[in-house]
């Protein structure tokens, strides 16, 4: 038996990266995957890949996370195809990295129509029918940015904090309906983002093996590891997991100091 057998999963800025990950590892899982993607080309081309894969139900639908709307319009064409979402992962975001007294309103503003209304939008889109139902699993992907600071990097790490206030806050307002709410907390993980600012280093080679260095384990995740981690919270092997974060580093958030 399949450990999302039957169940209609909405992800947000599944296109590439993490999202895409999940979406592959719901859809093997046997879940019907709706793609909510603000680069509907790329949700589109992914789809394919994952129904040519697994042959899963999937649908790419072209999704602006800050805009209450459009979320809700996503949750619509998920409905319409597929049935009552049962599970919802916010996997949309963007950095924003600045210094704090040189930042812009409008970079404050983008960070956090992203990073926390974003999740927000996709919370209050799917929750009214999982109350409704008596059941649901919301996964909302933040960041080891939510307890651990790193200069330069704001004013992110204040909207992944916010994400962990909006996770805690909802799974137990809604935990007496069986709506479950937890997080995710990735570390470093491999994806294109991630190559991106090596690239951008004076020495790309170097700036990469420096952040290997820094791991415990002496590499960084994969996708397809946080991708499962979304699988367990998500399934039905996870019934009194809520409200709760579950980071996903290799160890490097309980370092002290190197």
């Amino acid at each position: 038996m399949k450990r999302l057998a039957d169940k209609v999963t909405l992800i947000t800025g599944a296109g590439r990266g993490i999202g895409a990950a999940i979406a592959f590892a719901f859809a093997r899982e046997g879940a019907a995957v709706v793609l909510a993607e603000l680069d509907i080309e790329t949700a589109r081309q992914t789809a394919e890949q994952i129904k040519a894969q697994t042959g899963a139900r999937v649908l790419a639908v072209q999704t602006d996370v800050t805009q209450s709307a459009s979320v809700q319009h996503a949750v619509s064409e998920a409905e319409q195809a597929f049935g009552a979402v049962d599970v919802l992962v916010n996997n949309a975001g963007i950095n924003v990295f600045c210094d704090p007294l040189t930042m812009s309103d409008d970079d404050w503003r983008r960070c956090f129509a992203v990073d926390l209304d974003g999740v927000w939008n996709g919370c209050r889109a799917v929750l009214p029918g999982m109350v409704e139902r008596g059941a649901g699993s919301i996964v909302n992907i933040a960041s080891t940015h939510a307890f651990k600071i790193i200069p330069g990097c704001f004013p992110y790490p204040v909207a992944k904090h916010g994400v962990i206030g909006l996770t805690r806050a909802l799974g137990i307002e809604y935990a007496p309906r069986n709506v479950r709410v937890n997080a995710i907390a990735p570390g470093y993980i491999e994806t294109q983002l991630t190559h991106d600012w090596w690239n951008e280093q004076a020495d790309p080679a170097a700036a990469k093996q420096a952040t290997l260095a820094l791991q415990p384990m002496k590499r960084i995740g994969r996708p397809e590891e946080v991708a499962m981690t979304a699988v367990f919270l998500a399934s039905d092997e996870a019934p009194f997991i809520n409200a709760t974060c579950i980071t996903v580093d290799g160890g490097r958030s309980a370092v002290y100091h190197d």
